[in-house]
């Protein structure tokens, strides 16, 4: 990255997907007012999650990454954060008894509170009115006064996010994360009726834990198997935000984004020459790179070298999302770019947004069946090309909510308009995030079994 860059250069740049705020004055003060509170995060855990994630670039470790769509103002209590923060611990003990290598847990939460849109209006009953871009942008309600965007929602974005982390860290370390606590859980999942097809799997693992227990590695003995690492992301859409919370690290001397672990670009606002490529490449955090269908090989090539213009491990994933049965058109060329470039990335899979559809009720929805297909076909494509499918990408929460189809609670269409809580993209629930781990894990352990065969 450059010694030149500031924090600033973004603005000279192209604006996609972006608010135009009406009070520049407002816009200034709350921006100032930003810049003056603490970072939310700290550059010494920002590398430390650089090394897992090198760790996952080298087939040494695997990434889980998952929560919220949209984290939402009105639904946010210490409840849903523990709910969705539990089911992501399940999903990744799991893991990592399949893939026999450590997860890397990385959460959607703690500042996903932008999204993109397709269109930059939608219309309700004859009414158009600006979209919705997420609560750190504008209101949900279809009102005129509530789609203005209003800077001070940044100030309330970063004190939500700022209790989400105070209480993921509690957890992480407080004991609420001891491994045998978060199997018992997992346990009772696999208890359940239409569940029985993992009760095999779950087995295996509890007879691991009790033979370590028995060899005396407990969690009084063994640190790790009673709090684990945790590190949060988003997607960093609104650069206000992002520069506002950017600080200068005083041990290395560089740049370093406060808002989060690790942020990523999205898929729509990837430009080489514009806004967001231009502000992540000067903060030293780990990046994300969403990777859609219309990416192409050299363009892709083109954004490695912008944003990991030394190369370094750990320090870019590229999030594959496809579609179900498209996955085999353009993943194998971006791999093979990658390879033949010499490039050190991690692969994810992000298996929600190119499985969006409208069920026949009218409710935007995902089949479980095809976030699925998605990721068995990265893995599959990963294994021909003799590349380490690194992780998975889901919009998940820990509620019992009915927004995409199908897992073995057999969520209809018919059923989608009992508990649709989403304010933008469906989202897996309990359920169904931690029935994906289970055959995930599938899918790991006969990668394992065919690199112990070939190797």
């Amino acid at each position: 990255m450059s010694t030149q860059w500031t924090k600033s250069d973004w603005r000279a740049k192209e604006r996609i997907q972006m608010p135009v705020y009406e009070d520049a004055a407002k816009l200034n003060a709350a921006e100032a007012r930003l810049a003056s509170y603490p970072p939310l995060v700290f550059a010494g855990e920002a590398r430390a999650l650089q090394a897992k994630l090198a760790d996952v670039a080298a087939g040494r470790a695997f990434l889980l990454q998952g929560g919220d769509c949209a984290e939402s103002f009105g639904e946010f209590s210490a409840d849903t954060i523990r709910d969705t923060y539990k089911v992501l611990l399940q999903m990744a003990v799991v893991l990592t008894y399949g893939a026999k290598m450590p997860v890397v847990k990385v959460g959607r939460m703690a500042g996903q509170f932008a999204k993109p849109r397709s269109s930059g209006t939608e219309k309700v009953g004859g009414v158009e009115l600006p979209s919705y871009r997420g609560d750190i942008i504008n209101g949900f309600d279809f009102t005129p006064e509530a789609r203005i965007p209003d800077p001070d929602r940044m100030l309330q974005a970063y004190t939500q996010a700022a209790a989400s982390l105070n209480l993921l860290r509690a957890f992480s370390q407080g004991g609420f994360a001891d491994i045998h606590r978060v199997h018992s859980w997992t346990l009772g999942f696999a208890d359940k009726k239409g569940a029985e097809a993992y009760q095999a799997l779950a087995t295996r693992i509890s007879d691991s834990l009790s033979f370590m227990e028995a060899a005396g590695l407990d969690s009084s003995k063994v640190d790790s198997l009673g709090r684990v690492d945790f590190y949060t992301s988003h997607e960093a859409l609104l650069l206000e935000y992002e520069e506002a919370l950017t600080r200068l690290d005083s041990t290395s001397g560089k740049w370093v984004a406060g808002s989060g672990h690790m942020i990523w670009i999205g898929d729509r606002t990837r430009q080489p020459d514009g806004a967001h490529v231009e502000y992540c490449r000067g903060v030293i955090n780990p990046i994300g790179l969403k990777c859609g269908p219309s990416l192409q090989p050299d363009e892709l090539i083109e954004l490695i070298d912008r944003l990991n213009p030394n190369n370094e491990a750990g320090r870019l994933t590229l999030i594959a999302r496809f579609g179900a049965g498209k996955v085999g058109d353009h993943l194998p060329g971006l791999i093979k770019a990658v390879e033949r470039e010499g490039k050190k990335v991690v692969w994810s899979c992000d298996p929600m947004h190119g499985n969006t559809i409208k069920s026949e009720t009218g409710f935007k929805t995902r089949p479980f069946e095809s976030v699925l297909r998605e990721v068995q076909e990265f893995f599959a494509i990963h294994q021909a090309e003799g590349t380490h499918a690194g992780g998975v990408h889901f919009e998940m929460t820990g509620k019992d909510v009915t927004e995409c189809t199908g897992g073995v609670r057999a969520v209809t269409d018919e059923d989608l308009s009992s508990r649709y809580h989403t304010a933008c993209d469906p989202r897996l629930n309990a359920s169904q995030a931690l029935e994906l781990a289970f055959l995930v894990a599938e899918e790991l352990e006969k990668t394992h079994e065919a690199a112990r065969a070939a190797g």
